[in-house]
C-alpha cells in the first residue's frame, strides 16, 4: 500500500501497540493474521516465557509480526530513596495486613541484552521495536545483521532524529495521549511532551524515514487524521485492550469501559517511569507524579503486594489500570474485527485526497 508496507511486509500500515503485563503471543497472531502488524511485548518476560510465546507465535502466523523490548539502563541502588518510598507506603501496608519489611527489592524488568539476543536470533521475526531509545550498538547491529526491520519510539523531534541518526528503520511518534509507558529517552521532562498531531507533522518534517502515528487513534477517523498529517502508518494500543485475545484482567476491563476511564494522567508510581492510566485511589492521595517513587523499575517491588491484596477483592485503587486518553474504541470484539474496523481509516484517507 506505502512505503511503510513494503518495510514491514504487512498488508496494511497498521501496527497493534506491544501491551507488557496484558497480552501474549495469541493477540500478536490474530492482528497478523488480520494484515496488520501484531506485535508481541518482552519486557516482563523471562527467557523461558520469552521462548514460549515467540514459538507459539511464530506457529500460529505465517504473517510479519513484531517483538518489542525494553533498553533503559538500569538505575544504581538508592537505599535512601527505596526507605522514604516504603515510608510513604506504609500507611497503607498496615491498612492491608502486609508486612512491608518483608517484600523483596528487585529490578522487576530488564532491558534488551545478549541472552534475549540469542533467543530471538533463533526466530528471526521481521521486525524487532524497542523502548527508551536503543540497545546498545553491537545489540542493535545483531537486530540489523540477520534481517530484522527496526523501529523505536520518539516523543520529540530530537529524539526522532537521534533515532534515525542510529539507523532505525522507522520511528513511531508517540503523542502524549499515548497509554502506558512513555518512550522518551532523551530527557526526563514532561513538559517537552506533545500530542499525537502536533508531534506527528513536525517529526514527519524532521527525519527522512517512516512516522507512525501513536497515541489517541482509537478509530477509523484517527487512522485517517493521522494519514492526513503525514502519517505512513498508525499504531493503536488501548483500542485492543478488551479484545478476547488479550490477557487484560476483569478489572481492568470493566474501569476501560466505565467513566472512570475519561480520567487519565500519567505517573510514575507503579514503575518508576512515566506512564498513563486511569486515575485510581493511589495516584490521588499520593500524586501521581511523586518524586519519592524510586527510579524504573524499582518502584514496582513495593507496589506489587498491594495491587495484589486489592485485586483479590475486586478493587484497582492500588493497580497500574494502563489506558490511552482516548478509550472509547475498546470494545470486547475480536482482534480481526478490531483490525478491519481501523484500516477503513486508509480509505478514508485516500478518498480525501
Amino acid at each position: 500500500m506505502n512505503a511503510l508496507t513494503t518495510l514491514l511486509g504487512t498488508e496494511y500500515p497498521l501496527i497493534q501497540a506491544p501491551m507488557a503485563g496484558v497480552q501474549g503471543a495469541a493477540l500478536a497472531v490474530a492482528v497478523s493474521n488480520a494484515g496488520a502488524l501484531g506485535s508481541l511485548p518482552c519486557a516482563m518476560l523471562s527467557p523461558e516465557a520469552m521462548d514460549r510465546e515467540l514459538t507459539a507465535l511464530a506457529a500460529g502466523t505465517e504473517r510479519p509480526f513484531n517483538v518489542n523490548f525494553f533498553c533503559h539502563v538500569p538505575p544504581e541502588a538508592d537505599e535512601a530513596r527505596e526507605a522514604a518510598w516504603r515510608a510513604w507506603l506504609g500507611t497503607y501496608y498496615r491498612e492491608a495486613g502486609l508486612d512491608i519489611d518483608a517484600v523483596p527489592t528487585g529490578p522487576g524488568r530488564v532491558p534488551f541484552n545478549r541472552a534475549a539476543a540469542d533467543i530471538l536470533e533463533r526466530f528471526r521475526p521481521k521486525v524487532v521495536s524497542f523502548h527508551f531509545g536503543l540497545p546498545d550498538l553491537d545489540l542493535l547491529d545483531r537486530v540489523k545483521g540477520w534481517g530484522s526491520v527496526v523501529l523505536s519510539s520518539a516523543t520529540t523531534v530530537e529524539e526522532a532524529r537521534w533515532l534515525e541518526a542510529f539507523g532505525v528503520d522507522a520511528i513511531i511518534a508517540q503523542g502524549v495521549e499515548a497509554g502506558g509507558h512513555r518512550g522518551m529517552f532523551l530527557t526526563d521532562d514532561l513538559t517537552t511532551q506533545a500530542g499525537t498531531f502536533a508531534l506527528l507533522p513536525q517529526i514527519v518534517a524532521a527525519v527522512g524515514v517512516p512516522v507512525i502515528a501513536a497515541g489517541g487513534i482509537a478509530d477509523a477517523a484517527g487512522v485517517a487524521a493521522a494519514m492526513a498529517l503525514g502519517a505512513s502508518g498508525a499504531q493503536g494500543g488501548t483500542a485492543f485492550l478488551c479484545c478476547p485475545e488479550a490477557t487484560t484482567s476483569a478489572l481492568h476491563r470493566a474501569a476501560l469501559q466505565s467513566e472512570a476511564a475519561h480520567h487519565t494522567a500519567l505517573t510514575h508510581l507503579f514503575t518508576g517511569r512515566a506512564a498513563r492510566g486511569i486515575v485510581n485511589r493511589v495516584m490521588r492521595e499520593l500524586g501521581p507524579m511523586n518524586p519519592v517513587a524510586p527510579a524504573f523499575p524499582l518502584a514496582t517491588a513495593a507496589m506489587a503486594p498491594l495491587r495484589a491484596h486489592w485485586e483479590a477483592k475486586g478493587s484497582g485503587d492500588f493497580s497500574p489500570l494502563w489506558s490511552g486518553q482516548n478509550a472509547s474504541g475498546c470494545l470486547e470484539v475480536p482482534a480481526a474485527e478490531l483490525v478491519q474496523e481501523l484500516i477503513q481509516g486508509f480509505t478514508s484517507d485516500r478518498a480525501a485526497r
